[in-house]
């Protein structure tokens, strides 16, 4: 008996020292791994993400028809005022970048005899994510995606003493991308940008030919919303715009192209707009207060 006790009691002690070194074992490893991560965190690079964000103005021409409102073209002048902002995303600095754009728009056209005068005004906005590929070629970036758009918008032509206006909506999902290539004029460094916008799908407003807005406020709002496709609306925008960055602000010259067309209900409704674009343009950093930039900083830009 006594031996059998004595191995009992040896067997507990032999229990207790092998747990109480795995304990301390797992707690030297803990350490040494919290030190080693310690240590990691120190040589990690912190990514700041710039916003490129431009401010411009747009003026130009303007083609406007609608058979709701008149069968004749009207053609005149188009200004504009632009916002968009570009930032790489967190999830994927290196490859996926986000894009806003908002855009307010007023034009003025006449008939070709010049004897009536019809109006136009709108703000068009839209949010986009797009993949891209650095320095494909060098100094060359690429980047493609998706963009979801809203326009809103009103024609009001004074001479139709019955049914003066006409108003525009439209929701649409497409494609979107860009191609930027970083250069030199003289010693200034200069971005070109070329980035086309073709909605895909969604839905746009038209009501029927001949039918009054009036009966539309009375209740009659059926078939008021359709399919937007390549069938029965289409529109696309070209921009073209170069950046010459004088320090930590830019210049923005270039050009737009708009063009939307709809056909629906026997309603035609056309508008083109060609317009030259100025601006501003800049990167910022956001910062918390009392933070500075780290030591060990990777900057990814949003545009190249």
């Amino acid at each position: 008996m006594t031996r059998c006790v004595m191995k009992s009691t040896d067997s507990s002690i032999c229990s207790d020292v092998i747990a109480k070194t795995v304990f301390c074992g797992i707690v030297c490893i803990t350490c040494f791994l919290s030190a080693h991560a310690a240590d990691g965190d120190t040589d990690t690079e912190a990514v700041v993400r710039p916003v490129t964000a431009a401010y411009t103005v747009e003026a130009g021409t303007s083609h406007l028809a609608d058979t709701y409102l008149t069968p004749l073209k009207y053609s005149g002048w188009s200004m504009g005022l632009g916002y968009e902002r570009m930032q790489a995303m967190r999830f994927d600095p290196e490859r996926w970048v986000m894009q806003l754009k908002l855009r307010v728009e007023i034009d003025r056209t006449e008939n070709p005899v010049r004897n009536a005068v019809m109006w136009y005004g709108g703000v068009d906005f839209s949010w986009g994510m797009m993949y891209r590929w650095r320095n494909i070629l060098p100094n060359l970036t690429i980047g493609a995606g998706g963009a979801a758009r809203m326009d809103l918008g009103c024609l009001y032509n004074a001479r139709n003493g019955n049914n003066p206006a006409s108003a525009r909506a439209a929701v649409t999902v497409g494609m979107t991308g860009y191609v930027a290539w970083q250069t030199r004029l003289w010693r200034i460094p200069v971005t070109l940008r070329y980035q086309p916008a073709l909605p895909v799908v969604g839905a746009f407003f038209s009501p029927d030919y001949g039918e009054l807005y009036y009966e539309i406020y009375l209740g009659n709002r059926s078939g008021l919303a359709h399919c937007a496709w390549w069938g029965s609306y289409f529109a696309m925008e070209n921009l073209v715009t170069a950046d010459m960055h004088f320090g930590a602000t830019s210049v923005r010259i270039g050009y737009r192209n708009n063009t939307q067309s709809a056909r629906v209900n026997n309603i035609t409704s056309r508008h083109i707009t060609h317009c030259a674009v100025i601006g501003v343009a800049g990167e910022w950093i956001s910062l918390a207060r009392g933070r500075g930039i780290p030591s060990r900083t990777r900057i990814v830009t949003a545009l190249y």
